[in-house]
């Protein structure tokens, strides 16, 4: 039959496997193709490179909540993406959760791996761990692996599974079920190309490059967030006790139609008294809230609340076709709109549509909005600045999800901005996304590289990044 493909092999052949494995996924044509390829290099297996035993993490009982509200952030499956980690982290442990778990508490260096996915694209993903995110745990979904840098460079190890080559023999090794997993023996014996340590140097030095011009994006990125809170004047409340509030009912339920206490608390009061303005987000803003309905044959970048970074930057969007895509993948955005989340716990998630992810979805998790008052840049700073972070959690409401309702949203008090402060702002903004961009390409390059390194050498790879980063 046209396009099919069958491997045959005997049974005392398979019984050599380590693991050993019958499932037809491990005998695909090109898997064997991958694994002579892989072969007639140098290699060795993972296992053989690391400092200590690759290990699984694990979820401490979420009904003991002395285990959370700390300020270790426990790593799970949304926020690993391939060569990110994505800083929207829905538990914190505490220094007891942390205990629970210590035998994978996290370091600087250590690579990071899905293991357990529904499907094939979720598993895979691989992420180098820096000081920014620590301290951190993982979940029983992720592995951590602690390359030995007198074996191999870290750094170049993570570069290698994000490419096609080391992500496609992690699914080579992977079995499924009722979803795609694989276990830390099926890890221990990924095949490593051992490249000179001139080669590995290289593409360490790369990626600390990367590194550090994120790092400069993110201090960049701060310097915008300080200007507003300049400007907006308001008390920065971080410590605030609940008190006991009088409200009459015409200033209360009648007005508001919320009888929930912490709604009335002063310190929202005060947030709405420091920004002096008569303004709300619906007079200065358009909200795009219309459903868009896709088509089930083609592919679509969706956005979802685990792929906004901490500075409004969006990150490890996959492609999804339109048949495959969730039914809350329904808000097409445009380049220059903002988008906010609207559920407590994640308000903070809000980002900035680039010109890369015009007319991609996102989640009706989001509203989606731009002004003709306020440019986007400052748009961005402004919805995830403390006063508005706190009016929105003020007009959360719910049971099971709690969210902020459009009408809610949509009275919010929001500022007018001077047009030279916007101005200062979209400056600074601009040029934080400018270098995080660029390290987005510098690790790209390493990607790229390793992989013209198994097809051609490290000779020619060496020469093409010299061609490219110098």
């Amino acid at each position: 039959m046209d396009g099919l493909e069958c491997s045959e092999i005997l049974l005392s052949q398979v019984r050599t496997y380590d693991p050993f494995r019958i499932d037809s996924h491990f005998f695909e044509k090109k898997y064997i193709c991958l694994k002579e390829k892989l072969l007639a290099i140098s290699c060795c297996i993972l296992k053989d490179l690391v400092s200590k035993e690759i290990q699984t993490g694990h979820t401490p009982s979420m009904s003991n909540d002395s285990f959370y509200g700390g300020n270790i952030a426990l790593i799970k499956t949304d926020n690993l993406h391939d060569n990110n980690i994505s800083t929207s982290f829905s538990d914190y442990l505490s220094q007891a959760g942390n205990a629970v778990i210590a035998r994978t508490a996290l370091i600087s260096r250590d690579i990071i791996t899905t293991i357990i996915g529904a499907t094939e694209k979720i598993i895979a993903r691989s992420a180098i761990v820096t000081e920014e995110y620590l301290p951190a745990n993982i979940n029983q979904n992720i592995v951590q692996v602690r390359i030995d840098p007198q074996k191999a460079s870290p750094e170049y190890v993570d570069i290698y599974l994000n490419t096609k080559y080391g992500k496609a023999y992690l699914i080579y090794l992977s079995r499924q079920t009722e979803q795609f997993n694989l276990n830390c023996k099926e890890v221990e014996s990924v095949l490593i190309p051992l490249f000179c340590k001139p080669f590995q140097d290289k593409i360490s030095s790369i990626v600390q490059r990367a590194q550090r011009m994120q790092k400069e994006a993110r201090t960049i990125y701060s310097e915008a967030e300080a200007l507003m809170r300049d400007i907006l004047c308001v008390p920065q409340i971080k410590h605030y006790s609940l008190v006991a509030t009088t409200k009459m009912f015409s200033e209360s339920l009648a007005k508001t139609a919320r009888l929930d206490a912490e709604y009335y608390q002063p310190k929202y009061e005060k947030y709405t008294i420091g920004l002096n303005t008569s303004d709300t987000v619906i007079t200065l803003c358009k909200i795009y809230d219309e459903n868009f309905e896709p088509i089930d044959e083609e592919n679509y970048p969706y956005i979802e609340l685990s792929n906004i970074g901490r500075t409004g930057e969006i990150e490890g969007v996959e492609i999804v076709s339109g048949d495959e895509l969730p039914t809350r993948a329904r808000r097409k955005v445009r380049t220059g709109q903002v988008i906010v989340s609207s559920i407590e716990g994640s308000l903070q998630n809000c980002a900035l549509i680039p010109p890369e992810y015009d007319e991609a979805l996102c989640s009706t998790g989001f509203y989606v909005l731009d002004s003709d008052f306020i440019n986007p840049e400052t748009l961005l700073v402004l919805f995830k600045s403390e006063p508005i972070q706190s009016l929105m959690k003020q007009r959360c409401s719910g049971t099971i999800l709690t969210g902020i309702t459009k009408d809610e949203f949509l009275s919010m008090p929001l500022p007018k901005i001077d047009s030279e402060v916007q101005e200062q702002i979209a400056t600074i903004v601009q040029q934080a996304f400018s270098f995080r961009k660029q390290s987005e390409q510098l690790l790209d390059y390493a990607k790229e590289a390793v992989e013209l390194a198994i097809e051609q050498g490290e000779d020619v790879a060496m020469a093409w990044l010299k061609d490219k980063v110098e």
